[in-house]
């Protein structure tokens, strides 16, 4: 079993808040696919990373995650690259862990 999550920014680089409809509609894909999902948006996780010029940069993300059986890494291939053009990002991380119910 894999916990695979997906780290979503709340805007966009201009500051813009992304509307609720894209979070409720990457909901839906994942409950449709996976049989349910996790999000975590009452306190969103803040990122920070260095720019190749080395200012840091800072995100309000939320997370997503679903468990699956198995990993279907093209399928996430292309769900993130979607994901990325939805949230118009450089990159979204997505993650996975194997895992198992106790």
């Amino acid at each position: 079993m894999y916990l695979i999550q997906i780290l979503l920014p709340l805007r966009d680089n201009e500051e813009r808040p992304f509307p609720r409809d894209e979070f409720d509609r990457v909901r839906r894909e994942l409950t449709e696919r996976f049989g349910g999902t996790t999000f975590y948006t009452r306190a969103p996780a803040v990122g920070l990373w260095k720019d190749d010029e080395g200012e840091v940069s800072r995100d309000e993300v939320i997370v997503a995650e679903v468990m699956a059986e198995h990993q279907d890494r093209e399928w996430w291939r292309l769900y993130r690259e979607t994901l990325e053009g939805r949230f118009r990002q450089d990159q979204i991380v997505v993650r996975a862990m194997h895992c198992g119910m106790l």
